[in-house]
């Protein structure tokens, strides 16, 4: 019996071995149920399904105001991830850097871009009660990672 909702997510991809490829070898996320058509990621709790399309897969012009996000809940978890995706040699959308340093909303972030173009941002708060709090802030998102 589930206790919590998951989060579900459809992507557009060319195709599922090259999916599998990415998300499964190079993030580690689990394969659950595949096709030749879908296939099924466990994303870190996110149910992220890749279907094939025959439309063309474009590159987005920049992060905003699509792409998908992850908030580890502990910096080494964050690192181990970014760690990871270096030593897998995936190229970053946008490498590791500090967002907002010195104010409450601080947080490490990278981007990541799969072969589809799908863009995953991945983020840790120094302080998570920000992250659906610091109502009276008016920070979000960063113009200078917008391309």
């Amino acid at each position: 019996m589930m206790t919590t909702a998951i989060f579900h997510l459809a992507i557009p991809i060319d195709n599922v071995a090259r999916a599998k490829e990415f998300y499964a070898d190079s993030l580690g996320c689990a394969v659950g149920r595949e096709n030749k058509s879908a296939v099924i990621f466990n994303f870190y709790g996110t149910q992220l399904v890749g279907h094939v399309t025959q439309d063309p897969l474009t590159r987005q012009p920049g992060i905003y105001p699509r792409h998908l996000g992850l908030i580890l809940p502990t910096k080494s978890a964050w690192q181990q991830l970014c760690d990871r995706a270096q030593a897998k040699n995936i190229t970053f959308y946008h490498p590791p850097k500090l967002r907002f340093p010195h104010q409450p909303l601080e947080h490490h972030c990278f981007f990541l871009e799969d072969p589809f173009y799908n863009l995953l941002e991945f983020k840790y708060y120094s302080q998570p009660e920000v992250i659906f709090g610091a109502r009276e802030s008016k920070l979000i998102g960063d113009t200078a990672l917008s391309n």
